[in-house]
């Protein structure tokens, strides 16, 4: 019986109050704000492929709206000549000799060119269309295909830092804005333009002094949107990172539903995705507080130069030139007038839209370009050795790692080294298993093989050759990996075996073949029974993550990829850690037949799955600490045994020394301080129980558990779940 619920966010407050969580700048953050000029450079790096479709808009646009200015102008002079008599019947830049002198001729040539004009700007505002979306499109499936490949080209420490959902809104919203950007206001802002000059080009041709009076209201129009882009550019950035926000709590909350339904914690997701989302509502409506004043003052702008037009034009007609004005005006051009200041104030009303549309744009820019301004760290030599035949002969020679603090940090500039001068060889076709405590190292020790991270310091070798002189791509297709939860895309069992083999290839087999080596590789893995079993065999869709099979069934899926891979080295992190005892024997099973005559890394901390590796390497602290064969480090007393006596059940047997230096490694690996023994203090006191993860660099966390597993978020901000019960 629960007496009492301790508030979550008040405990989250209290957590932020009492522990200093460093929340340095992104590598993301620090590169986007680097950006200069952004739309522009956007325009030069993807634009200038496309810039046919964007000419071809261009010079519709143009056309389309200098030939919607005719019938106005063509009324006017009717007006004046065929109906009142009050002029001679002239059009500008046509020679008068080509223009009817009769009325009923000049009545429906002046019919025939509105009928025209109006045919004309239907048909280039056609063309215009399709050009501008062409171009926008074109462009921004450019730059999100590129942003998305420089991306994965990105080593893992940006990984380690950044936030899922953040990386979704840069390649989704942000380019979807740019996209809105690219089809609406700038070939708009194009038409305005052209509006605007022929506009006024053609006012002050008809009459200057009423033109003037027309266009009284530009400067201040330009004065008020210059303000309004000063104003609004900070609060669209903002806006862009709140939507980056939002994006990485709903991603959260979807990815790990099914821990927030064991863990009775839908009210406090809700309360998350909450909390973003009114940040996000909250930055918005800073943005439109803003529009809210421009977007009217400008409408009201733009309709004062027609009421003004009105007025004095009005008063020209019955009353005579006004003021300093002495030129005669008489009714087709007033009529002209109005009409053209109708067409002046309907765009000049679209500059608050044009100007919105860029700043949210320019946002939007600044954060794709910063994801593709973070440098490339790992990434192929100039000059590549060719790897003809792999052996698998692999050499550590002096290997030592840090995880940077930040991925604007350098390898070899970090501080804490997570392993530290390791050196071993592993034969051609040889098993090494990696062991030790957790942290110790071993995963990131395989990890560097594959060069997801590059050493800080030392070589590693495959055949003799420095792995960073081999190409990624000839590298990792000789590496098979499985790791402890080996991922799955959505798609059908089939097609997460074959993933990564035939997809790509040009001399792909035919569709049998393929489908033989999939199921033979099912079959080397001891998955091919289950997966017959399923209602569409190899063809059943298993849902994101594999959602729809067990754990042991997905490792299983994951092992025929590999064998599939048929790699000439195999790395094997943990792949039976999470499964249970039937399920890992026939995992082990398929392991044994995968890494046989190949060379194989195995990381296990069930020992009894690494007891036939020809040399095990015992690792504490980033160290080698021993090494041998399973009975020779038994028989040497040391570490090793002290383990295998832990999982043997003889743990009253371990000296006190042992559970001491590890309970000192657990501490070691985390961030002590006088605020977690309060903290703890604190919890204790109220029979509370709860997971706590401290901010720290990868692989350093410290966890003070009592009761009950709950789950660790971010390593950048520490949360607490925690319930308090009757004692």
């Amino acid at each position: 019986m629960w007496d009492r619920v301790v508030s979550l966010r008040w405990i989250q407050t209290l957590a932020d109050g009492l522990v200093c969580v460093s929340e340095e700048r992104t590598a993301f953050e620090v590169y986007r704000d680097r950006v200069d000029r952004p739309l522009s450079r956007l325009f030069r790096e993807y634009g200038v492929d496309e810039i046919r479709w964007f000419a071809v808009g261009m010079a519709a646009n143009v056309v389309a709206r200098l030939s919607g200015l005719i019938p106005p102008l063509v009324l006017g002079v009717a007006i004046d000549a065929v109906f009142t008599g009050e002029a001679a019947y002239a059009l500008p830049l046509v020679p008068s000799g080509w223009l009817p002198t009769g009325q009923t001729a000049q009545f429906w040539l002046s019919a025939g060119l509105i009928v025209g004009a109006f045919g004309v700007t239907a048909v280039f505002t056609w063309i215009y269309g399709v050009a501008a979306n062409n171009f926008a499109h074109r462009v921004m499936h450019a730059v999100r295909t590129d942003s998305f490949e420089r991306m994965q080209r990105l080593d893992m420490t940006f990984f380690d830092d950044k936030q899922t959902g953040e990386v979704m809104s840069v390649l989704n919203n942000d380019a979807s804005n740019l996209e809105v950007f690219l089809d609406n206001a700038l070939q708009n802002s194009a038409r305005l333009g052209v509006m605007l000059l022929g506009i006024a080009g053609l006012l002050f041709y008809l009459n200057p002094g009423l033109a003037t009076v027309t266009l009284v209201s530009i400067p201040v129009m330009v004065v008020f949107t210059l303000w309004f882009m000063r104003a609004v550019e900070p609060r669209y950035v903002d806006q862009r990172s709140s939507v980056g926000d939002l994006n990485t709590v709903l991603e959260n909350a979807l990815t790990g539903v099914e821990l927030v339904k064991t863990s009775d914690t839908e009210a406090y997701e809700s309360d998350r995705v909450e909390t973003a989302s009114f940040e996000y509502f909250r930055r918005t409506m800073d943005v439109l507080k803003l529009n809210f004043i421009y977007r009217p003052g400008m409408e009201l702008l733009a309709g004062i130069a027609f009421v003004l037009t009105f007025v004095v034009g009005g008063v020209w007609l019955f009353q005579g030139p006004p003021g300093p004005f002495t030129t005669e005006l008489r009714v087709g051009t007033f009529v002209t007038f109005l009409f053209m200041t109708q067409q002046f104030v309907a765009p000049m009303a679209e500059v608050s839209n044009i100007v919105d549309q860029y700043e949210n744009a320019k946002a939007s820019s600044e954060r794709v370009l910063g994801l593709r301004d973070i440098p490339i760290r790992i990434a192929d030599p100039d000059e590549h050795e060719e790897l003809a035949q792999v052996d698998g002969r692999v050499e550590y020679d002096g290997v030592s790692f840090a995880y940077p603090e930040t991925p604007l940090q350098e390898p070899g500039d970090a501080d804490e080294s997570v392993t530290n001068n390791v050196s071993f060889t592993a034969a051609a076709g040889e098993t090494v298993a990696l062991v030790g405590p957790t942290g110790a190292g071993k995963s990131t020790l395989v990890k560097l093989l594959l060069r997801l991270y590059d050493v800080s310091d030392g070589t590693i070798r495959l055949d003799g050759h420095d792995i960073r002189d081999i190409r990624l791509s000839d590298l990792r297709s000789a590496v098979g990996y499985v790791s402890q939860e080996g991922f799955l895309f959505d798609g059908t069992v089939a097609e997460n075996i074959r993933y990564g083999e035939y997809e790509q290839a040009d001399d792909a087999p035919s569709t049998q073949t393929v489908r033989r080596e999939v199921i033979e590789a099912a079959k080397a893995a001891e998955a091919h029974q289950f997966i017959s079993s399923l209602p569409n065999g190899y063809d059943t869709r298993i849902g994101e993550e594999g959602v729809k099979l067990s754990g042991g069934q997905r490792q299983r899926v994951a092992i025929a990829r590999t064998v599939l891979q048929d790699p000439e080295i195999l790395i094997l992190d943990e792949a039976t850690s999470a499964v249970d005892t039937e399920t890992e024997m026939l995992i082990q099973r398929s392991l044994d037949r995968l890494s046989a005559d190949r060379t194989a890394f195995v990381i296990a901390h069930r020992l009894s799955t690494i007891r036939d590796a020809d040399t095990v390497l015992v690792l504490e602290d980033g160290a080698i600490v021993e090494r041998g064969d399973h009975e020779t480090l038994l028989a040497e007393d040391g570490l090793y045994a002290k383990l295998w006596g832990v999982q043997a059940g003889e743990i009253d047997s371990l000296p006190d020394e042992f559970i001491a230096e590890a309970r000192e490694r657990q501490m070691e690996r985390g961030v002590v301080s006088e605020v977690e023994s309060e903290m703890t203090d604190w919890f204790q006191s109220r029979s509370t129980f709860c997971f706590i993860s401290l901010a720290s660099v990868p692989d350093k966390q410290v966890l003070i558990q009592w009761r009950a597993d709950i789950p660790v978020f971010s390593r950048r901000r520490m949360l607490i779940y925690s319930r308090s019960h009757h004692v």
